[in-house]
């Protein structure tokens, strides 16, 4: 049996010197006990009453069977107003402390006592004074037992908000995780799709100026590599304008959008890509900003990958837009370089992957055999209305 609670114990002894102390100064309940006992006998039940206040927390539906059986038998005796109280209190723990069956039906089956009591002392006395027994009983009975139920909600109701609020924690900082991680996501694919391009650019020239021995090719790749570092300090600086968190003194630059894919193509094309745009949407007006931001990185991604690992050949970039989806297709050759390559990590496909995820879209890359010979193909599918991209707005860009 597990111990009774410090609480318990010291209940236990203050209800018995208390009672001792009233028995000492003759203080009794009843002046004429039936059938008579000596005064002496009233501590048998006052003991064994504040016994069982050692059980109150541990057993306390027990308790309360055993303490009602004890206040029968000090009905025998002059009685002790500290039994009494003692009682009560174990009417009052077993709600409080007992299972929710009991607490439950305690405060009911009190009241039905207290009313029981009330209408058998009237019959038995026949007198008005009769009521006054009931409400004694009421009192130590449907009291404690109400008082009981009262306390227990209040502290499953306490209990109960205190869970709510740990819940709402974790679930904010689990939200605070998840937000954390996806911008650092967002921030991943916008630095690699902003820099990776211009990089690779700068490193293949810059391998094939090394390489030949040439004046003319080593200026052609020395514009080139300014070029691209111009192009790849102004990605940057929006970069950290939008890291600046709109900060007065550096406000962020806009977006990329489709208007921009004639110049991505003017500048692979300067970086020696044979690339053909074919924009073959019949409607102009502008995309949300989420479609053709991914639309354009895709694109700028697919042209940065055919720099580095595509076969000499023409790549065709094909946009389309039906049925409120924007296609975007890039085709190259599918084969080793001839000049010198830059090494790559795979993270480009991840992004363009996640872009198009974002948005709801589909994406695929890979290779693929057509009429030309074989190519590498990537195709992406966005969502372009209204309705799609406002829903997942908060998770793109």
């Amino acid at each position: 049996m597990p111990r009774p609670h410090r609480i318990d114990v010291l209940i236990a002894l203050s209800g018995l010197l208390g009672g001792l102390a009233l028995w000492g100064i003759g203080l009794g309940m009843r002046t004429s006990p039936v059938p008579s006992l000596p005064d002496a006998w009233l501590l048998v039940p006052l003991a064994l009453m504040s016994g069982l206040e050692l059980l109150r927390r541990t057993l306390p539906q027990t308790a309360l069977a055993l303490g009602t059986l004890v206040l029968v038998a000090d009905q025998f005796t002059p009685g002790n107003l500290v039994t009494v109280i003692l009682f009560a209190d174990l009417a009052y723990a077993a709600v409080l402390y007992g299972s929710p069956a009991a607490a439950r039906r305690l405060p009911w089956a009190t009241g039905l006592a207290t009313v029981a009591a009330t209408l058998g002392f009237l019959a038995w006395f026949q007198q008005p004074e009769a009521v006054l027994l009931g409400l004694m009983v009421g009192l130590i009975t449907f009291t404690p037992a109400t008082t009981g139920a009262i306390v227990r909600n209040h502290r499953d109701a306490a209990e109960a908000a205190r869970l709510r609020a740990q819940q709402t924690a974790l679930l904010a900082e689990m939200d605070r995780a998840q937000a954390v991680t996806a911008e650092r996501a967002r921030m991943a694919r916008e630095l690699h799709d902003m820099v990776a391009n211009h990089l690779s650019a700068i490193a293949i020239h810059s391998t094939a100026a090394l390489s030949l021995d040439d004046p003319g090719t080593t200026r052609d790749a020395l514009g080139v590599i300014r070029e691209n570092s111009v192009d790849g300090l102004a990605e940057m600086r929006r970069l950290i304008g939008l890291l600046r968190d709109g900060s007065d003194d550096h406000e962020p630059a806009a977006a990329p959008t489709l208007d921009g894919l004639a110049t991505l193509a003017e500048q692979a094309r300067t970086n020696g890509l044979d690339v053909t745009l074919d924009d073959r949407r019949t409607d102009s007006a502008r995309l949300p900003a989420p479609v053709e931001l991914a639309a354009y990185r895709i694109v700028q991604e697919s042209l940065t990958n055919a720099l580095k690992h595509a076969a000499p050949g023409p790549v065709h970039v094909a946009l389309s837009l039906a049925d409120r989806t924007l296609a975007v297709t890039v085709t190259s050759p599918f084969g080793d370089p001839s000049g010198p390559r830059a090494p790559g990590s795979g993270a480009g496909l991840v992004g363009m992957r996640e872009r198009a995820s974002l948005l709801g879209g589909e994406f695929e890359a890979g290779p693929r055999d057509s009429a030309e010979g074989k190519i590498w193909y990537v195709g992406a599918a966005l969502p372009a209305g209204e309705a799609t991209v406002k829903a997942r707005e908060g998770g793109s860009e």
